[in-house]
């Protein structure tokens, strides 16, 4: 009789747990019958890696946490009058988004930080010739609608770039931010 006078199922224990002497000693048998494992079969599954191409985008686990850590680095991004901070939020997410799937990771702070330096967005005085050009490429991103300029924004971005660690790229943006973005004129 176990607790409150309820019988329970005998469990098995290791070997090396203390019983009572009166009770067998039990331990783990493996089963007759081992299944084979699973494999992909239904229609629709994916078979070999994900889809790779134009805005199909760059898959990896948590991309949602970019969101969070966004609206953490809201307050640190500076803009000039024309631009708005949500649409340099939302292009750099994507290119830190890009950045850890690279790794098969969750994207860390470390890697928007690249995308934001990159684009000069954590400078007080980036190049006047970057802000022309982001002011281009990022006008609407933030909107849901912009999905595909989002994507052109993240897949322009070199993997040389994306290998970087987030002080190079702030060390380098200022005088090479054309050959770290994949902007030619």
């Amino acid at each position: 009789m176990g607790w409150l006078g309820v019988e329970f199922p005998l469990m098995a224990a290791p070997r090396f747990a203390p019983v009572p002497p009166v009770e067998p000693v039990r331990s783990y048998e493996s089963p007759d019958f081992v299944p084979t494992g699973w494999q992909p079969g239904r229609p629709g599954e994916i078979e070999g890696r994900q889809p790779a191409g134009e805005r199909l985008g760059y898959q990896g686990p948590d991309q949602g946490y970019i969101m969070t850590l966004a609206h953490r680095a809201h307050g640190r991004v500076r803009v000039t009058a024309d631009e708005q901070v949500e649409d340099a939020l939302r292009g750099c997410s994507l290119i830190a988004l890009r950045r850890a799937s690279m790794y098969g990771r969750a994207p860390s702070v470390y890697d928007l930080n690249l995308a934001l330096s990159l684009w000069g967005y954590l400078s007080d005085a980036p190049p006047a010739d970057l802000v022309s050009v982001r002011k281009e490429l990022f006008i609407g991103v933030g909107h849901v609608h912009h999905y595909k300029e989002g994507r052109a924004l993240a897949d322009m971005i070199p993997e040389s770039t994306l290998r970087m660690t987030p002080t190079d790229v702030a060390a380098q943006f200022a005088t090479g931010w054309r050959s770290l973005t994949g902007f030619a004129q």
